[in-house]
């Protein structure tokens, strides 16, 4: 969990644009929530839970016509997650994050809708005051564990607003969370999730749901989007990129771990699906992740222009004698005897050496 905030009279709260998906939930009270992008605010009532996948800013306030003030500033100080405007009487909010896994997380944030609202009043509902009560409680108390258990009761909340979003929207856009939710396609997706390197065939993959050939695949691409097969080598290099990013596993093991004979079969697939190799990906995932990759880029950059700014003061400083004429007056100048410049600039310009490695 996040946090969250209790206020009385006029207020309103804007929150900078998201990093990750974000949820929310009134406790008690009303507010709306004015979405950037989105024409109307929206009403939230007690009990009502909204959830926000896409990267925008929003506010939270007791009338749309109230000045906001800054969320960052409202939370500001070192591990402070709640805050009191006015009595707080009024209106009491909780709220949260998701971080999803790297790998299989990219499936559901490309089928998620920008945001998620369910009241309080549906019958999907029902298992949210539970976990509200829960979490309220939680925070509250000073019992052994809340914070992990905070974090577990979160996590349930996220599970059931997707689960009430699938139930009411008639909306669901084609995907891995529609194929899910599909009772005649899930068993194929499980199958394939379970075990990724097997060999399959359009064929078992029918016959395991009790189908020909023709009406699973066409039952499959209308609720995930995309071939059966398909769908399998995108998972294969989701769980591939997860291999490369997080383990030291050789390419051509990680190629058999997926079911493929060959790395240069596996390593065709993996460049087709995500447009780099799997040796660059590595690489550069590597980079990204290392802490200092930042600063030695700022070091190069410095050492660079050092490098520049020596060579040319020393070319300023050359006697004349250095020069030739050629053509018409023109003067060129005559290359030195020594590499030093070319040294200078390339070898001495702190290139990173260690970006071959793992190679």
């Amino acid at each position: 969990m996040t946090g969250g905030f209790t206020a009385g009279g006029p207020w309103a709260i804007r929150f900078p644009v998201p990093g990750t998906i974000k949820f929310f939930a009134v406790v008690r009270g009303a507010c709306w929530v004015c979405i950037d992008g989105h024409a109307e605010p929206i009403r939230f009532e007690t009990g009502d839970v909204g959830l926000l996948s896409a990267r925008r800013s929003f506010v939270l306030s007791s009338h749309p016509s109230v000045a906001p003030v800054d969320a960052m500033m409202l939370f500001s100080g070192a591990g402070r997650t709640t805050a009191k405007i006015g009595n707080g009487r009024d209106f009491s909010h909780i709220g949260g994050h998701v971080l999803l896994d790297p790998t299989s997380g990219g499936l559901l944030a490309d089928v998620l809708p920008p945001w998620i609202r369910i009241q309080a009043t549906s019958p999907e509902a029902t298992n949210f005051r539970w976990l509200l009560d829960q979490l309220v409680k939680e925070r509250a108390g000073v019992l052994p564990g809340a914070q992990l258990a905070s974090a577990q009761l979160a996590q349930l909340l996220f599970i059931q607003i997707l689960r009430a979003h699938l139930k009411t929207s008639s909306l669901v856009s084609a995907g891995w969370l529609r194929a899910l939710a599909d009772p005649r396609i899930a068993p194929a997706i499980r199958l394939m999730h379970s075990d990724p390197g097997r060999s399959w065939h359009l064929a078992e993959l029918a016959r395991a749901l009790a189908m020909s050939r023709t009406t699973f695949a066409f039952h499959f691409k209308a609720a995930a989007g995309v071939a059966p097969l398909t769908y399998l080598t995108e998972w294969r290099m989701r769980l591939a990129e997860r291999a490369l990013r997080e383990e030291a596993t050789a390419v051509a093991d990680v190629a058999r771990s997926l079911g493929y004979t060959s790395e240069s079969a596996f390593s065709n697939a993996f460049k087709r699906v995500t447009g780099t190799s799997p040796r660059a990906y590595r690489s550069a995932s590597r980079a990204s992740a290392s802490p200092s990759s930042g600063r030695r880029s700022e070091r190069t950059a410095r050492s660079r222009s050092r490098s520049r700014r020596w060579t040319n003061e020393r070319r300023r400083r050359r006697p004349a004698a250095g020069r030739r004429r050629v053509g018409r007056g023109r003067a060129r100048r005559a290359r030195p005897a020594s590499s030093w410049s070319r040294s200078g600039v390339d070898y001495g310009a702190g290139r990173d050496l260690t970006s071959d490695r793992g190679r």
